[in-house]
């Protein structure tokens, strides 16, 4: 499946397993299917969950800064690809 990049991943929160990405072209919407791809990072998941400055959005624009919900550890600097169908 064809991937386009949509954003980097600014700061990981360990507790609420939060990713801070920096939406850098397109756009994230909630159901959308991400991946996450780093050094040691690389999984795909659903957004099932997404809020910027602690209040739940539907979709995240280009220089947003949003939380997505994550299931696993993320790094800074890894990269988000929105998978395209």
């Amino acid at each position: 499946m064809p991937e386009e990049q949509v954003g980097l991943v600014i700061k990981f929160f360990a507790k609420p397993s939060v990713a801070a990405v920096e939406v850098t072209s397109g756009s994230i919407k909630k159901g959308d299917i991400l991946k996450y791809k780093g050094h040691t990072t690389d999984f795909t998941e659903e957004v099932l969950s997404m809020e910027i400055d602690n209040n739940p959005v539907e979709e995240a624009k280009v220089g947003d800064l949003v939380g997505i919900k994550v299931k696993e550890r993320v790094r800074e600097n890894d990269k988000v690809y929105k998978v395209v169908e």
